[in-house]
């Protein structure tokens, strides 16, 4: 594995690890807001035998530096950041993968720069909009600046607040409250994510969590000319499977799984057939 830093175009550090296959063209996995990789534990080791496969942090996330200009914390900025870290791979074919947030920051890396972008695949995600879905209302969206204007005013409180839930307390409250299938998955997978959103900066996740819920992709979808595979779990509150479907039904020719039983952490709960089927996705469309 090959592990190095791109330079996004405000100068922020943004870290990539790279794992090169038998083909030059490479998968690139995009993770959702606040995570650095965990939902890729498996993918990353199964799909790079066929293909090179490339991950990075998002800026302010994991071993990336928080963003030289705070403002750009929008997706545009993320898809932007997306385009560098391509460049900095030497351009080569990509597949873009994204997770959650990261499905909005493939749409929009597409939008910018669609030349090389062989296939998607869009997992547990939506185009757009998605604090006025979240668990099916517009909740999230409304308390969002009310939420902001408390940490912004209450800065220590806030930090002590959002860094003091020991991982362990907060896996079992997501557990209980049916976020997370706890029979379909492994502590140890899940564990990770929540370590390292105790040290994201809460206000930055807000703050990009209310942009992300004011950015649409909608617009793009029927203009998408790749191959693209939607995966959905049936049981994702986050953003719910009807999203998925209504994606898959704007993209031109795109395929839709929706997996049984899966939540927002579809991918770890169910890796044996997620991996399978972006693996025969591929197959089926020439990506090589």
């Amino acid at each position: 594995m090959e592990e190095a830093f791109a330079r996004g175009e405000d100068g922020t550090r943004l870290y990539v690890r790279k794992r090169r296959g038998a083909s030059s063209t490479t998968v690139v996995l995009c993770d959702g807001i606040v995570c650095d990789g965990f939902i890729y534990k498996y993918l990353w080791d199964d799909i790079a035998h066929p293909f090179s496969v490339a991950h990075w942090h998002y800026r302010g996330h994991g071993r990336s530096a928080l963003p030289v200009d705070p403002e750009r914390i929008a997706v545009e900025d993320f898809a932007s950041d997306l385009g560098c870290v391509r460049r900095h791979l030497g351009d080569p074919p990509v597949v873009l993968v994204g997770h959650s947030y990261g499905a909005q920051v493939c749409l929009e890396a597409y939008r910018q720069r669609p030349e090389g972008v062989k296939a998607m695949v869009l997992m547990c995600g939506t185009f757009g909009r998605v604090t006025h879905t979240f668990k099916g209302s517009d909740l999230l969206a409304s308390v969002l600046p009310k939420l902001i204007d408390f940490v912004v005013g209450h800065p220590k409180l806030a930090r002590a607040l959002w860094s003091r839930v020991p991982p362990r307390v907060a896996l079992r409250v997501a557990v209980m409250t049916g976020e997370i299938d706890g029979s379909a998955i492994r502590v140890e997978d899940i564990e990770p994510y929540f370590a390292h959103v105790a040290h994201v900066d809460f206000p930055m996740f807000l703050r990009m969590l209310q942009l992300a819920g004011e950015h649409s992709a909608e617009d793009l979808l029927a203009d998408v000319r790749v191959p693209t595979l939607v995966i959905a779990g049936d049981r994702d509150t986050f953003t719910p499977a009807a999203l998925s479907e209504t994606m898959s039904h704007l993209i031109p020719g795109a395929e839709l799984l929706v997996v049984p039983g899966g939540t927002h952490v579809t991918p770890l709960e169910h890796h044996e057939l997620i991996d399978m089927r972006i693996a025969k996705f591929l197959e089926d469309h020439g990506v090589h």
